[in-house]
């Protein structure tokens, strides 16, 4: 039984390095690359430049997000939506709850910038690698455009038919490319081990006190090292804890190989021109270079699908949460209810991937627009975590969260001179969602504003009068609420006006916990024939409703539900009408069966 679960653990660890490492794990690919293009590879930008990227993955990575933010989870959850759920109790003023809401909108939007660009920057990078084989240095570039753009294609095909199937493969290669970058790594450490001396911060303090300027510049292109580090929290619920803290060790050894491996090539090789990772693979064993490189172009398709499968289940979590638009969402696998499709968002990302491959044409031209939002939302999670640590009084704590959120702001500052090199697409990108969910949150105030409710006791009192006198139709009907304390003018108009009342008929209201997973409901009879169902929902939890219904023994003939007509004279809002019109409404998102539901329609102005 030990040996079981030992066997198990180590399984789990092995799945996290294929779930959680994949983005960190291609950044070798093209971080010191993109570096050595800036400034010369001299001994001491090369020292100086190494200590700094080793500092990153020790601060930002390692204290920020594997020791602090792991340790803040709600039922062993995590991401934005939790350190959001985690504060909003502390706090007592609404000002404050305002500026706490607006950070976590910011955080999923920049996610959604960053999943665009890590796709577009770890294909292409891999694929880039082609023009070190033999015979194919003068590869035209369109080609490479259009090889990296059939990989990105099959990507977002296959998210419609479920990853489960392969996704167990993805740990396992995930191994295979850690082992090959410490390796490998390793080797070249040993050919000038004085490289191992850039783990003294020295380095990097006097490379920035003689170079100020540069250094500032540079690094914006230092935290591509650590992009992908957000995961270890985002991706908690997923695998727990301490897999994902046991994957940390084992990636963080194989990055700092590889990294301070390619600064010793480099040392030897000053005149290398390209992907110092590419090169020293390419001397060090020729016959493997092809089989590394279709190793790394999996790893960055493993990267890829794990940006996915997170904006997927964010934008989820938006949706149930209600400050984001219902998409259609399918679900993917029978066996796991995290897997999920949200064809649309699929699709908008799929064209902003390739839009991103065609305008920037080379890796070292998409890292100008890489690591903006990345940053950004590293910064976010800093300034969320200082407030929580302080309301907690845990003062060690807080102080470390301090120096690893300093250090996230001073990289994001510097990721703002990319705004005119092409970072405005990271924030363009990023603007459509924080776009719809101010749009979608402003309108839903409004709209619920606009309401006309019934109190329940009145309600209740006119629906008993009405029963004992009027003939009944056979069967469960099921109508819809947004509060359980008042009733939607739509039920009583279907009730009383239009005569439809059922034998027995249940009112049904849904109600976001601030707990991550969970259900719980409430059924409470209010009158003969009359029930009142509260479904209590985790924000993260994926159901079945109708599963749920008939867990209460509740086998519904016909489902209610108000539909809104929205007029309003102001641009504004008519687009948000249109937003309203265009996404599935609330019976729909959850998959009740079509012919059963009937929508009971209502003109609403909004001002």
């Amino acid at each position: 039984m030990k040996i079981g679960e030992c066997i198990k653990k180590e399984m789990m660890t092995i799945k996290a390095l294929g779930v959680v490492y994949g983005d960190i794990g291609t950044s070798p690919i093209y971080t010191l690359a993109v570096i050595f293009m800036i400034v010369p590879p001299t001994v001491e930008s090369i020292l100086g430049i190494l200590s700094f990227v080793f500092w990153a993955l020790v601060v930002l990575v390692t204290i920020q997000y594997a020791w602090l933010a792991t340790s803040l989870s709600q039922k062993g959850e995590g991401g934005t939506v939790v350190l959001v759920q985690i504060l909003t109790p502390y706090l007592r003023h609404a000002k404050t709850g305002t500026i706490v809401s607006i950070l976590g909108f910011l955080g999923i939007s920049l996610m959604i910038g960053d999943g665009v660009i890590t796709p577009a920057i770890s294909i292409l990078s891999a694929v880039e690698g082609v023009l070190l084989i033999p015979h194919y240095e003068e590869t035209p570039r369109l080609y490479l455009l259009l090889l990296a753009s059939l990989i990105a294609l099959g990507l977002f095909v296959v998210q419609k038919k479920g990853v489960e199937k392969v996704a167990a493969a993805f740990g396992p290669i995930m191994v295979v490319w850690f082992l090959s970058l410490a390796s490998v790594g390793l080797f070249y450490v040993f050919q000038e081990s004085t490289i191992l001396s850039a783990i003294n911060p020295t380095y990097a303090i006097s490379f920035a006190y003689h170079h100020p300027w540069i250094t500032f510049v540079l690094l914006a292109d230092i935290v591509l090292a650590t992009t992908g580090g957000e995961a270890l929290y985002a991706d908690m619920g997923h695998l727990g804890r301490l897999p994902i803290l046991k994957g940390w060790v084992f990636a963080f050894s194989a990055l700092v190989l590889s990294y301070f491996g390619q600064g010793s090539f480099l040392l030897t090789h000053p005149e290398c021109v390209g992907s110092p990772l590419f090169e020293m693979m390419q001397e060090f064993a020729p016959y493997m270079y092809v089989p590394f490189l279709i190793l790394t172009i999996l790893a960055t398709i493993i990267a890829s699908q794990a940006m996915i499968s997170g904006i997927f289940s964010v934008l989820y979590q938006a949706m149930t949460t209600r400050i984001f638009p219902h998409f259609r969402v399918a679900y993917t696998s029978h066996e796991l209810n995290s897997q999920i499709y949200v064809g649309s968002i699929n699709w908008f990302l799929f064209i902003c991937v390739i839009v991103m491959l065609f305008v920037f044409q080379e890796s070292a031209q998409l890292a100008a627009a890489y690591g903006l939002a990345v940053s950004g939302a590293m910064s976010i999670t800093g300034c969320l975590m200082c407030m929580i640590f302080a309301h907690q009084r845990a003062w060690i704590k807080m102080a470390f969260s301090v120096l690893s959120g300093t250090t996230s702001l001073i990289f994001f500052s510097s990721c703002l001179l990319k705004i005119p090199h092409g970072g405005y697409w990271s924030l363009l990108i990023a603007s459509v969602p924080l776009g719809l969910i101010i749009l979608y949150t402003q309108g839903q105030k409004r709209l619920y504003a606009s309401f006309i409710s019934v109190e329940k006791e009145t309600f209740v009192k006119e629906y008993e009068a009405y029963y004992a006198s009027q003939p009944h139709i056979g069967g469960t009907a099921l109508f819809f609420a947004r509060k359980k304390e008042n009733i939607p003018a739509y039920i009583p108009k279907t009730m009383f006006k239009n005569g439809i009342i059922y034998e027995r008929n249940v009112i049904v209201k849904m109600k976001p916990t601030s707990e991550p997973l969970g259900i719980e409901c409430e059924l409470s009879n209010l009158a003969s024939g009359l029930d009142l169902l509260v479904i209590y929902v985790g924000y993260m939890e994926i159901f079945n409703m109708e599963t749920i219904l008939k867990s209460q023994k509740i086998n519904e003939r016909t489902i209610f539900y108000g539909d809104e007509e929205i007029v309003s004279s102001s641009l504004w809002w008519k687009l948000y009408g249109l937003i309203k019109d265009m996404s599935p409404n609330f019976v729909s998102f959850y998959n009740f069966p079509n012919e059963k539901l009937i929508g009971v329609s209502r003109r609403a102005e909004i001002r």
